[in-house]
């Protein structure tokens, strides 16, 4: 399975996120998912996890910085 990756650097925010989740496709979505809630202030919904299920992206997308 190929790994995936939601790097919070792609989407403005108010905080400047830089958080980067990589790992296989149902973890980083609880994770991206978890975080959007803890950091971001979303609501825990089956639309958010939509949401970020769309924004995820091969991990070998990744560049540092």
């Amino acid at each position: 399975m190929a790994r995936l990756m939601a790097d919070c650097r792609r989407f403005p925010s108010e905080s400047n996120c830089s958080l980067v989740i990589i790992g296989d496709e149902d973890e980083v979505l609880r994770a991206a998912s978890e975080h959007a809630v803890s950091v971001h202030g979303h609501e825990d919904t089956p639309e958010l996890r939509d949401e970020v299920r769309g924004m995820l992206e091969p991990a070998d997308a990744y560049t540092p910085g």
